[in-house]
């Protein structure tokens, strides 16, 4: 098996078995292609099936010297985990070359998050005598509401919607569905918002139930969204580097900081392990120690 013929097979397999996107999909080859590259550059070129683990370690120090991260090297390891993976699924392998192979230790990076104040000022920011400022509202209020990502925000639907029982569907990787409760606040914006704005509008076919649309009346794009944000962050004279993952960092953040069960925030982002969460608590810890040095009689300098 060379390795165009591998790695159409494994995209079929990331696709139809796992279910992934095309994003998880073009970043699962793309670090194949990288082990590809590095394969046909040896003396002989190597294939996929007679790769041993020596040749994965000399891919590993090559990509060292490139200077790239201990994050990127852990990602990369990880895609190519799963690339053998699906080899020896397939019976095209009898071991697997990345079995043995550890990935760097790596620090967890904890997000920039919003204060209640700092999303109030983003929130106000927007004008809402513009054609868009209820739409920009209604959006910006449920992303923060719920914990969206950007992709499950422009994905979501009127048919998601249960105002009644206060929850949103949500489609997250790997075409997973979940449950989230949604604020009174951002349903408030979104019915003002169709009520105002997206009933009057002409939709483009196959649009017709998207929440969220452009002047063109067709679903609003990862790009325009992230625009929206930097725009309103500038608007409120906050030196935060913000994006939309942002409001999802600070949406878990202030639940976890106000007593909520991390199982329970789990579940509303949608993380398939507690070890994802849990970075919240840290991000409460470090609050929290903040508060003991500004406070505590023992403290204080």
């Amino acid at each position: 098996m060379n390795w165009q013929i591998a790695i159409r097979g494994y995209i079929n397999y990331l696709r139809l078995e796992k279910s992934l996107s095309i994003n998880s999909i073009d970043a699962y080859t793309h670090d194949v292609d990288k082990l590809r590259r590095f394969s046909e550059m040896q003396t002989p070129p190597l294939q996929p099936v007679n790769i041993k683990p020596e040749d994965i370690r000399s891919f590993l120090r090559f990509i060292t010297d490139l200077g790239l991260s201990a994050t990127t090297q852990s990602r990369i390891i990880s895609g190519l985990k799963s690339f053998y993976n699906f080899l020896l699924l397939e019976k095209e392998i009898k071991t697997d070359p990345m079995e043995l192979i550890d990935t760097p230790r790596i620090g967890r990076k904890l997000p920039d998050v919003l204060s209640i104040e700092e999303m109030d000022k983003i929130l106000m920011s927007i004008d809402l005598s513009k054609k868009e400022g209820t739409r920009n509202r209604a959006m910006l209020e449920l992303l923060y509401s719920c914990g969206l990502r950007v992709s499950e925000l422009i994905e979501t639907r009127i048919s998601m919607l249960h105002e009644s029982d206060g929850f949103l569907r949500v489609i997250g990787k790997g075409n997973k569905e979940r449950l989230v409760p949604i604020g009174t606040v951002a349903l408030k914006w979104i019915a003002h918002y169709r009520e105002q704005t997206r009933n009057h509008m002409v939709i483009a076919k196959g649009h017709e139930d998207f929440i969220f649309l452009n002047r063109r009346g067709s679903k609003l794009t990862r790009m325009s969204v992230f625009n929206l944000i930097k725009e309103h962050v500038q608007i409120a004279g906050i030196q935060k580097q913000v994006s939309p993952h942002s409001f999802r960092h600070s949406f878990a953040t202030h639940l976890v900081e106000a007593g909520a069960d991390l199982r329970a925030v789990q579940e509303m982002l949608g993380h398939a392990s507690i070890t994802t969460t849990e970075i919240y608590t840290h991000l409460d810890r470090n609050r929290l120690r903040e508060e003991i040095l500004s406070f505590h009689p023992r403290y204080k300098k």
